[in-house]
C-alpha cells in the first residue's frame, strides 16, 4: 500500500510532461484566440480548441499514469487565461473541469482508449470559463472592448443569448470527442506503445 502511494506521487518527469504539453496546447489556444476578432469565430473558439487541441492532448494522455497531471494542466490553462487578460473566472472553472477530466480518465485506469477519448471531450470545457464574463458581467465585458467597435459588440450580443451558454458547453464536448477521435487515429502507435487499448 505504501509503495503504491509512492508510485502515484508525481515526479520530475511528470512535471516536465505537464509543462511541455501545456506549452504546446497554450500556443494552439493563443493562435486560435486571434480568430476571436471575428464575432462568429469568437463563439466557436472553445469548439475549435477542442478539435485542434485534441491531438496534443491525446498524446499527453499517453504520458498520464498518475492522478493530478490532468488537473494541473487544466489549472495552468485557467491561470494563463487570467495572465493574458481574462478575469479570474476561468481559474476555478478550469479547476472544476480538470477534476472531471481526472475522474473520467481514472475511471479507465489510465489504460482505456475509450476513457481517453471521453477525457478529451471533458478537458476542453475549461475554455468555457472564458465565456463566463460575457454571460455574467455583460456590461463590463463590452466596456473593456470598446476599441473593437459597435458593430462587433452588436454581433457578439446577437450571437450570445443566455441559452447559448449551454449550447457552447455541448458543442465543446462534442468537438472534444471529434478531436479525441482524430488524435486516436493519428497517434495509434503511441497508444499501443503506452499500453492503452
Amino acid at each position: 500500500m505504501e509503495k503504491k502511494e509512492r508510485n502515484e506521487r508525481l515526479n520530475g518527469r511528470d512535471l516536465i510532461n505537464i509543462g511541455v504539453y501545456s506549452a504546446i496546447y497554450f500556443v494552439i489556444v493563443m493562435a486560435l484566440a486571434m480568430t476571436g476578432l471575428i464575432p462568429i469565430l469568437l463563439i466557436l473558439l472553445s469548439s475549435t480548441i477542442a478539435i485542434l487541441g485534441g491531438i496534443p492532448f491525446m498524446l499527453f494522455l499517453t504520458k498520464v499514469k498518475k492522478p493530478g497531471m490532468i488537473f494541473i494542466m487544466s489549472t495552468i490553462m485557467g491561470i494563463l487565461m487570467f495572465v493574458t487578460g481574462m478575469t479570474w473566472m476561468p481559474i476555478p472553472f478550469a479547476m472544476l473541469t480538470g477534476v472531471l477530466a481526472e475522474i473520467t480518465y481514472k475511471a479507465g485506469d489510465y489504460k482505456s482508449l475509450k476513457a481517453a477519448v471521453m477525457t478529451c471531450a471533458v478537458f476542453p470545457l475549461w475554455a468555457i470559463g472564458n465565456y463566463l464574463p460575457l454571460f455574467l458581467q455583460r456590461e463590463q465585458y463590452f466596456a473593456d472592448r470598446t476599441s473593437y467597435g459597435q458593430d462587433y459588440t452588436d454581433a457578439v450580443m446577437r450571437f450570445t443569448p443566455n441559452w447559448m451558454f449551454i449550447v457552447l458547453v455541448v458543442m465543446t464536448f462534442v468537438c472534444g470527442i471529434i478531436g479525441g477521435m482524430i488524435g486516436k487515429k493519428l497517434l495509434a502507435k503511441h497508444f499501443k506503445k503506452a499500453g492503452i487499448a
